[in-house]
Formats: C-alpha cells, sequence, structure tokens
C-alpha cells in the first residue's frame, strides 16, 4: 500500500530554517543531527500542512526565523488523497495564517480533505498523567483524522460557549439570551461527541487482532473528573446557569470530557502505568490510528515521530519500523544518533542537520 506523502518540502525564514529544501522518494525518513540543530522544525512544518497550529500549537508570529521576523513559508509537494497538490501556507507577522492549493486560496479545513498528519512529541509522554485539556486535544486530533469537519463543530462550539461565559460573568439571567446560544452548543456538541466516540471505535477496530508488540489500550470517553456525560445536554446547560454564573464559566459540555485509557492486557489504569508503559501506549494508539486510516482511505497516513526511537530498546524500534513500512506510511522521524535508525537500512532516506552559526544545515 501505498501512502500519502510529501514529495518536495521548501522552507523560507521558518524557525531555523532561513532557506530549506527537501526531496523525498515517500521511504520513512531519518533526520539526524544534534539537539536544537532544528530537526523538530521540519517536522513542524510538516504538521501545518494540516489543519490547525501544528505539533508545537505555536501562533504565526512566534514561528518566523529571528531576529529577522520577516514572515514565513512552506511550500510542498504532496501526494494526496486522489491526486497530487501543491500546497503553500505562510504568514506574515502576526498576521493570520494563510493557505494556498493548487495556486487557489483555501481553508485550513481543506488540507484535512487532501492530507492525513499524525505526531507523537515528546511533550506528550506525560499525557495521562496531566490535566485533561492535553488528552482531549490529542483525541480530537484523532478525530480530525478520520472527519476533517470536526474542526468545524469545535469551532461553532467554542464560539458559542465563550458567548455564553461573557453573559455569565456579566450576570445576566434573562434566559432568552442564553436559549439561542445554548442551542448552538448542543447542536455542535452533539456532532463533536459523536464524532469522538465514532474515533474511539475506530481505534478499537484497529487494534483488534492486530500484529504489533505495542500494548492495547480500552479506551473511554468521560465527562469531568471521571462523571458520565450527560445524556440531555440542552437541558443540563438550562438547569445549571445558577451554578454556571457563580463559577464564571460552563462546567457542563464537550469541552469538559476526558480520554480515559487502560492497558488492555493488564487492566492497569494509563496514569498508574510506569512512564515505559505510557509511551508504549501512545505509540500504539498512533499506529493503530493510521492503520485504520489505511484502512479507510486506502492509502496510510504521514506519521511524524519527534524522539520516537531514543527510549525503545533495539528490538522494539525494529519493530516499530516494520510496522510503519508495512503500513506504507512516510513517517519522518528525528534523533540525535544515526544508530537509533540502522534497523530500518536501505528502506529510508536519511538527512543529517546541523547548527551552522544559527542557521539550520541539512547534509543528506
Amino acid at each position: 500500500m501505498s501512502g500519502l506523502a510529501i514529495t518536495t518540502l521548501n522552507l523560507s525564514h521558518f524557525r531555523s530554517h532561513r532557506v530549506a529544501r527537501l526531496a523525498f522518494d515517500g521511504r520513512p525518513v531519518a533526520i539526524v543531527g544534534p539537539n536544537g540543530a532544528g530537526k523538530t522544525n521540519i517536522l513542524e512544518a510538516v504538521s501545518l500542512l494540516s489543519p490547525g497550529r501544528g505539533l508545537r500549537r505555536a501562533g504565526p508570529d512566534e514561528i518566523a526565523r529571528r531576529p529577522e521576523a520577516l514572515g514565513w513559508k512552506i511550500t510542498a509537494e504532496v501526494r494526496g488523497l486522489g491526486a497530487n497538490h501543491q500546497v503553500e501556507t505562510w504568514a506574515e507577522g502576526s498576521a493570520p495564517r494563510v493557505v494556498r492549493i493548487d495556486s487557489k486560496a483555501a481553508t485550513q479545513a481543506a488540507l484535512g480533505r487532501i492530507l492525513r498528519v499524525l505526531w507523537l512529541v515528546p511533550a506528550m509522554d506525560r499525557l495521562w498523567i496531566e490535566a485533561a485539556e492535553g488528552r482531549r486535544r490529542f483525541l480530537d486530533r484523532i478525530t480530525l483524522s478520520f472527519a476533517p469537519d470536526h474542526a468545524e463543530a469545535v469551532l461553532a462550539y467554542d464560539k458559542a460557549m465563550r458567548d455564553r461565559n461573557r453573559l455569565l460573568k456579566d450576570q445576566v439571567s434573562d434566559p432568552h439570551w442564553y436559549a439561542a446560544l445554548e442551542s448552538q452548543m448542543v447542536n455542535a456538541g452533539v456532532a463533536i461527541t459523536a464524532n469522538r466516540r465514532a474515533a474511539l471505535a475506530r481505534l478499537a477496530l484497529a487494534q483488534e487482532g492486530a500484529e504489533t508488540v505495542f500494548p492495547s489500550a480500552d479506551l473511554a470517553l468521560t465527562g469531568p473528573e471521571g462523571q458520565a456525560e450527560p445524556d440531555d445536554l440542552g437541558q443540563a446547560l438550562a438547569e445549571g446557569r445558577r451554578r454556571d454564573m457563580a463559577a464564571g464559566r460552563t462546567l457542563q459540555g464537550p469541552h469538559r470530557a476526558d480520554l480515559m485509557a487502560v492497558y488492555a492486557a493488564k487492566g492497569v489504569a494509563a496514569d498508574q502505568c510506569s512512564t515505559g508503559e505510557q509511551k508504549a501506549l501512545l505509540i500504539s494508539l498512533i499506529l493503530a490510528n493510521a492503520r485504520a486510516l489505511a484502512a479507510d482511505l486506502g492509502a496510510a497516513p504521514i506519521l511524524l515521530l519527534d524522539e520516537v526511537a531514543a527510549h525503545l530498546d533495539a528490538a522494539r524500534r525494529a519493530a516499530l519500523y516494520d510496522e510503519i513500512c508495512a503500513l506504507g506510511a512516510q513517517a519522518l522521524m528525528t534523533g540525535t544518533e544515526a544508530a537509533l535508525f540502522d534497523s530500518l537500512g536501505n528502506r529510508a532516506q536519511t538527512f543529517v542537520i546541523a547548527d551552522d552559526g544559527g542557521q539550520s544545515r541539512i547534509d543528506r
């Protein structure tokens, strides 16, 4: 199975890269270099070829190379769903990010209809033991990979909720002011929850009988602090206005949902697992996500795996690479040592990055 792929990637004034040009042939990519050389910056650039703020969740003005701060631009030739495309995205100063596909203005949502990009970065290693916000974001990225329109439902819900929260903070008590906003929240919220549950079902199916050395996870969507989500969101919002007014914010709804995970073979909650087991569960879910997308789309997604091999033993690294190659996925992986990718052999391209006086230099 051939996967979605970046064939050329050009960066201009993007973080440490004043100018960078890379050509890929669809195989997995090993990006090797010392810390601070600019390896993750390449992965971040690819993540911005999908909807959202990328793997670092940076604002447009944070990305521009310093000290010039002239703005930045990414141009890529991609093998997308059903066709090849040229994708451009850029920003000037603090202006919103602009997207163009095949020389025509496009929305970020349109990127999700031609490419699917999944990522795993070291900042996610504490996902199971930190606040629910990170797990919601992780789940919504997975959900977005299956349902590109999910982002629109999230944006609609968030906008209506912000307006409702303003009413709460202003101590507005007239129910007519709340009714329309709560109706919008319910419509979008129902879609959000349905999309999330469908994504979890796809992950569960993709884990069944999978040939993998990584552990399966039993996943569940819950309300805040493990409570059940309300069966009738509209009623819950209406009945909760007085309490919400005291808090100054909306206390029920999909914005308070949490993702619960259990190491299936051991019956142990993810937050009680060892650090290594938690990492293995994350890798397993990314691979399950990729397998499900490959089955649905007939093409594997692009994977961005930052420093993923550093904490795996040699056998598990080799098994990870075998799974990626079996999927036919273009995976861009970073590491500080070339030896971390030895078991890939000629199945991968290798790029070496060095810090050349504040400018990243890329060698084949």
